[in-house]
């Protein structure tokens, strides 16, 4: 593959790019704009926080501009917005692109797209409630680094639709292929490492990359994240999906309860029955 197109091309890209965001995040931030009762830091960052590309947007902007005299790093999406204030976050990050829109001319990358963003969400409501029961008081921070693990996926299906419609049909004929060797075949370079190269190039907090970083796993923290993206990432395959029940052991781990009660906690699908004792 010509350099131009490498990880560093790439890097750049991003790097200048207008991030696109959700239709109905832009929809339901117009219809906050109406109602000046409810306008404020904490419904707007309720808004922000389903949209992995518009927290991302907000994060990337507000290292960008940071103060000098700005010692701690912000992660909270309301504290981000409480230091740069309501109509500065109207006018210098504004809901737009759409996601949608500029997929339009590549109609069949919008629903592998949408299902990645709706597959960080999931990964961000497990990572939070794990963090709960773990009794983590930052568990806002754990959420936002589930939500952004796998920004890199998500963005590449905005901005580099064909490959990514490559990568998926390679994975699709041949399930047992892994991801990462189909993402160097494809792009030259591996999607993890994109994402720690755009992630350090627009000064993300190290607090964010680390929780991030799954090579840092030791950490409670980071495994939270991980296991959280992991389980998110197999079930959208379906309940059935053999790589479940070794989820479902290492949740247990982490949480240190029962794998069958981590089974129950996530509601997983009575009829599939998973023996958790068999080596996979």
């Amino acid at each position: 593959m010509a350099e131009i197109d490498g990880l560093e091309h790439w890097v750049a890209v991003l790097s200048r790019a207008d991030l696109p965001v959700m239709k109905h995040t832009a929809r339901d931030l117009a219809a906050l704009c109406e109602d000046d009762r409810r306008l404020n830091p904490s419904s707007i960052a309720v808004i922000v926080a389903r949209d992995p590309i518009m927290t991302v947007k907000l994060l990337r902007y507000l290292q960008r501009h940071k103060h000098k005299a700005q010692t701690a790093e912000v992660v909270q999406i309301e504290q981000a917005l409480l230091m740069m204030g309501v109509e500065a976050f109207f006018n210098k990050v504004p809901p737009e692109p759409l996601l949608e829109e500029v997929l339009q001319s590549h109609a069949p990358a919008l629903p592998p797209a949408l299902r990645v963003v709706h597959r960080s969400l999931r990964a961000s409501e497990y990572a939070k409630d794990w963090a709960v029961l773990l009794r983590d008081l930052h568990y806002e921070e754990v959420r936002i680094a589930a939500l952004l693990h796998d920004i890199a996926e998500i963005l590449m299906w905005c901005f580099a639709p064909e490959p990514m419609l490559e990568i998926h049909r390679i994975k699709q004929q041949n399930k047992a292929l892994r991801s990462r060797d189909v993402q160097q075949q494809v792009l030259g370079f591996m999607l993890f490492d994109l994402q720690r190269e755009i992630a350090a190039q627009w000064g993300l907090p190290q607090l964010l990359l680390t929780l991030m970083n799954d090579s840092c796993s030791n950490q409670p923290r980071v495994r939270n994240v991980e296991l959280a993206a992991n389980l998110a990432r197999h079930s959208a395959n379906g309940w059935d999906d053999a790589a479940l029940p070794d989820d479902f052991n290492e949740i247990a781990e982490l949480l240190r309860i029962p794998a069958e009660e981590v089974m129950i906690m996530l509601e997983a699908d009575a009829g599939i029955v998973c023996d958790l004792s068999k080596p996979h």
